[in-house]
């Protein structure tokens, strides 16, 4: 059996590189996330989209991401400012959301397999 992969499709409110996190920015409408707190919804596919086209969205699967630094496999992900994935390491008394599991260890710019888990970190 392949991997199982949920995507909905939206409209790009910007320009979205493959394998970019995602946030809303209007209903129906998504452009990549830029921070760890952000409401990550998912992450792109392996196509671009232009700013007011069609882009379909990974929701629940094993999916592509690019690394935005240094990650360790096992580890809970969340987005750096350019809409890749980093560790997510809240400072004390914040709150991260997090998009996912890394897979495998990583570098910046690599293309990595992630689980999408969203939810929260929050260091006390």
């Amino acid at each position: 059996m392949g991997n199982q992969r949920f995507a909905k499709t939206y409209t790009a409110g910007a320009d979205i590189p493959a394998r970019t996190l995602v946030k809303f920015s209007a209903d129906r409408t998504v452009v990549p996330a830029a921070a760890a707190t952000d409401a990550i919804i998912g992450v792109s596919t392996e196509v671009d989209a232009s700013n007011g086209d069609p882009v379909d969205i990974y929701r629940d699967g094993l999916v592509e991401v690019i690394a935005g630094g240094n990650l360790t496999r096992g580890t809970y992900l969340t987005s750096d400012v350019n809409g890749n994935a980093v560790e997510s390491a809240p400072a004390s008394g914040n709150t991260a959301q997090t998009i996912g599991i890394a897979e495998v260890s990583a570098v910046a710019g690599d293309i990595i397999d992630v689980m999408l888990v969203r939810g929260q970190l929050t260091t006390p």
